[in-house]
């Protein structure tokens, strides 16, 4: 089994235990750092969304930094059960939905439900085409000034109508802050 900290908020350092699984990479403590430096500390009244959650690093981080919401997908079984079990652990389970689905299936019912968020997490495994996939639905999921935050193999300066307003790199990991429209102090 193995373990990532919650970084801060109510949970702050809380261990979470996690299984192997091909493509999961939690999100390195110094990342989550800078994230939640750029989110800010406190995300009260915020609705997030993380569709590869993974480990559960970044949800159960939102949700312990006062989110009022966060939904977490993931498909993989084994995965699925220590997310639910970490939630249980937390006795966090009011304010987190685990859902076990495909995200680009999930995105793709929120459109149709019309269900918007404040923050995405979007943290596929690599090399597979998810951040293409999902996209299109972007827009039809995100709150008119929503934040999304991507991880990925190489640095992206747009995902559809998004753009990078901040952006770092960790070892092999490209991870990067975008906004609907123009970057920050454009015209």
């Amino acid at each position: 089994m193995n373990t990532v900290r919650i970084i801060g908020g109510e949970w702050r350092r809380r261990v979470l235990r996690f299984p192997d699984a091909e493509g999961l990479r939690p999100t390195p403590d110094r990342v989550r750092e800078t994230l939640f430096n750029w989110l800010g500390q406190d995300l009260s009244g915020l609705s997030c969304l993380d569709l590869f959650a993974g480990s559960g690093a970044l949800g159960f981080e939102a949700a312990s930094r006062g989110a009022s919401r966060v939904v977490m997908v993931e498909q993989a079984p084994k995965v699925l059960a220590a997310l639910e079990s970490n939630a249980r652990l937390l006795a966090a389970e009011g304010r987190l939905q685990i859902v076990r689905s495909d995200a680009v299936k999930f995105a793709s019912s929120l459109r149709s439900a019309g269900l918007r968020f404040d923050v995405l997490f979007l943290d596929p495994p690599y090399r597979q085409d998810w951040i293409a996939r999902l996209t299109p639905l972007l827009s039809a999921i995100m709150a008119e000034d929503g934040v999304i935050y991507v991880e990925a193999e190489r640095a992206l300066e747009t995902c559809g109508e998004w753009r990078t307003v901040r952006s770092g790199r960790a070892g092999q990991v490209f991870y990067q802050l975008m906004r609907s429209g123009k970057p920050d102090g454009a015209e």
